[in-house]
């Protein structure tokens, strides 16, 4: 509830110093532009927290929950062995 009001003060607090500008409307539109990109990746990273696939250089490495794209977890032709395990990987009449 504290993080959301601080975000909340700071976002409101970044319009109204935006609003008191003496500058022209491109540069007030700019700061609204930052002020509303700011909230909106503070709401979106808070909501996606740890869940968040992070970039990988090698295929090992992208080993995320539920996702299954390794041939150790694949199961191609649905006969409940792993393609890696599976003599026939896309054959579920033989194993």
């Amino acid at each position: 509830m504290k993080t959301s009001m601080k975000l909340f003060a700071t976002g409101a607090s970044a319009l109204v110093l935006a609003a008191c500008t003496s500058s022209g409307t491109t540069e007030r539109n700019a700061a609204y532009g930052a002020a509303a990109g700011a909230v909106a990746g503070a709401v979106i990273g808070n909501n996606v927290g740890d869940g968040a696939a992070k970039g990988c250089s090698e295929a090992e490495d992208c080993d995320m929950p539920g996702v299954k794209d390794q041939d150790d977890e694949r199961d191609a032709d649905g006969d409940g062995y792993a393609n890696a395990y599976d003599r026939y990987p896309y054959d579920a009449r033989r194993w």
